[in-house]
């Protein structure tokens, strides 16, 4: 086992915070929700609060830190990871960095009779609305895990639903984040889009159609505290029983995202660029967040020990056909 796992791979979850603050000046802009606008509640003590980055969202900027979109394939650091990939007309994709993952409409067809045939679940039915088909009472979620784990290790990291499989294929987010403000009050501001043809905008079709000068409201927000929360739920990792190679691997590779996304991921909108000015790990007690160069060379070995252990799809980029044009 990796020194720098020592005392992690036996507790429940790993936990981390790390404060952060706007690179310039107080004010940020959080996440926004159609209909809802930004996510303000308060504490039951009565704090105000703002979840500033949706757990969904963060788990889209973990991801995105493992492809490298000038070379169109994994950094070079995750060289030799398993993954899915397709193409649609002149456009590829792949299950890093599809939103559903292995469960893609663009990847899913292409591996789902391998994938019930390795599960064992071929021939089996979901219910269907009237119940006139009869469903199993569930799915081996170790066969899942690891047949998931040979394809796209990410897909096991970050979870995925594979309900066309069978109605219970499910892996829950071993990695998980989200971003919180604390004591927050909103910075209004505004401005003007300014029209140097036609100030009024009545000649060509008004506002309706962009024309004239159009004025906006804008808000943002100060805190006196953002913390991001990282979590990896060792616990539920270790119940899908990869081994131990398999779990060095998704425990260091999930380390290894949170330092990258705090070194290089804190600009979540125009408006909203945070660094981390304190980074702490809450549990285990007394354990030490490893340096992204150690991480690296973790990964890098248990890469190399699960390509010799069978655990990894050979080649590792699986090339699937959509069926699309």
């Amino acid at each position: 086992m990796s020194n720098i796992l020592a005392g992690v791979l036996e507790a429940p979850r790993i936990l981390i915070e790390a404060s952060l603050r706007p690179v310039q000046g107080a004010r940020f802009q959080p996440t926004g929700f159609p209909s809802l606008g930004a996510a303000e509640f308060r504490t039951p003590g009565g704090r105000s609060m703002i979840l500033v980055e949706s757990a969904q969202s963060m788990a889209n900027r973990l991801e995105s830190t493992a492809w490298d979109e000038s070379e169109g394939d994994l950094v070079a650091e995750l060289r030799g990871l398993p993954y899915v990939a397709t193409s649609v007309g002149d456009r590829a994709t792949d299950s890093i960095r599809e939103a559903h993952r292995l469960n893609s409409p663009y990847l899913y067809p292409g591996i789902e009779s391998e994938l019930k045939a390795r599960i064992g679940v071929a021939g089996r039915k979901k219910k269907g609305a009237g119940g006139e088909n009869a469903e199993s009472s569930g799915i081996d979620i170790r066969k899942l895990a690891r047949e998931v784990f040979r394809l796209d290790p990410n897909s096991v990291l970050h979870g995925v639903f594979l309900e066309k499989l069978l109605g219970t294929a499910r892996l829950m987010r071993v990695v998980s984040a989200f971003i919180e403000a604390e004591n927050t009050a909103p910075a209004e501001s505004g401005g003007v889009k300014n029209d140097r043809v036609d100030p009024v905008g009545a000649k060509f079709g008004g506002a309706a159609k962009g024309f004239g000068n159009v004025p906006f409201a804008r808000t943002e927000y100060t805190a006196e505290k953002i913390t991001a929360y990282f979590s990896i739920d060792v616990a539920l990792l270790r119940s899908y029983g990869l081994g131990r190679d398999a779990e060095e691997l998704l425990v260091a590779l999930g380390l290894w995202k949170i330092q990258r996304f705090l070194e290089a991921g804190g600009r979540l909108r125009t408006a909203c660029d945070l660094e981390p000015i304190a980074v702490e790990v809450t549990r285990p007690a007394g354990w030490e967040l490893p340096t992204v160069d150690v991480l690296v060379t973790a990964i890098g070995r248990s890469i190399e020990r699960c390509k010799a252990d069978g655990l990894f799809a050979d080649p590792p980029k699986t090339v699937v056909e959509s069926g699309l044009k």
